[in-house]
């Protein structure tokens, strides 16, 4: 990456966004694992791209909506966790994807390289990246009660089914908008790391979602400037920072824990 233009630094906002909320129901799903792996499905679709003279994105995005129904259609079939489901469909497309796709493209899909973007591309990845972020602000009510019981949830009326469905498909769309910046390998870690660092020091879900989509945006944004400056790939320099700010809070939380624990003994005086 040597430049990023005025379009392509919006999208990239709005997709670190969609990403830390994306992230943060991974996280509390317990898909860490499953989530990097889930990235590498697009290798089969990006191959096929590049055999066909279209764009990989493209190829990818299919690939990964294709790879997310499927796990949903095992899922449900089998009642195999989505982690089991999402290693051995990882493991097959990673085998077709590298015997489809070679050369310097191939390279580009799976470490990124952010350039200036057509409009069509700007206005795709914005309507996307802001469909994803609807979709969990609204759904994260029925996302909280199906983790807390599938039971209590499909008592409430909640279509867990389809609602599990959905949120495969948000996740695949927000893998395929971050491999312009990340590629296939880094993709699912920017997913992970911001909410897992929210995790650790938010006291609510609302702090949840705000640390992780502060840390993402700052990874985002800072790696991709860091990496025009360097002349460096883009995805590995965003994932460092990212790693940076998750070290970063395993230094600051025993401190912050001493502090609440020092507000709560602190004795009040009655008037």
């Amino acid at each position: 990456m040597t430049t990023m233009d005025a379009r392509a630094l919006i999208v990239c906002a709005a997709m670190a966004v969609a990403a830390g909320l994306v992230g943060c129901f991974a996280v509390m799903r317990r898909m860490t694992l499953a989530a990097d792996a889930f990235s590498h499905v697009a290798l089969p679709g990006i191959g096929l791209a590049l055999v066909l003279r279209l764009n990989p994105l493209i190829g990818a995005l299919v690939a990964l909506l294709a790879g997310s129904m499927l796990i949903w259609a095992i899922e449900g079939k089998t009642k195999l966790s989505t982690e089991a489901i999402t290693g051995v469909v990882f493991s097959v497309a990673l085998a077709i994807g590298s015997l489809t796709a070679t050369g310097e493209e191939l390279i580009d899909a799976l470490f990124g390289a952010p350039g200036s973007m057509t409009t069509a591309e700007t206005v795709f990845a914005l309507v996307a990246a802001l469909a994803v972020i609807g979709f969990i602000l609204k759904a994260r009510d029925r996302l909280l009660v199906s983790l807390v019981s599938t039971e209590v949830a499909i008592a409430s009326g909640i279509g867990v089914t389809s609602l599990q469905l959905s949120f495969l498909v948000a996740f695949a769309v927000t893998v395929a908008l971050g491999m312009r910046y990340l590629g296939v390998l880094l993709m699912g870690s920017l997913i992970i790391i911001p909410a897992t660092v929210a995790k650790r020091l938010a006291r609510s879900i609302d702090g949840m979602f705000a640390i992780a989509i502060g840390a993402a945006l700052a990874s985002t944004l800072l790696g991709a400037w860091i990496a025009a400056l360097t002349h460096r790939p883009s995805g590995p320099v965003i994932v460092a920072i990212a790693g940076g700010l998750f070290f970063l809070s395993l230094v600051k939380l025993p401190a912050l824990r001493l502090k609440a624990y020092a507000d709560k003994e602190t004795p009040t005086r009655d008037n």
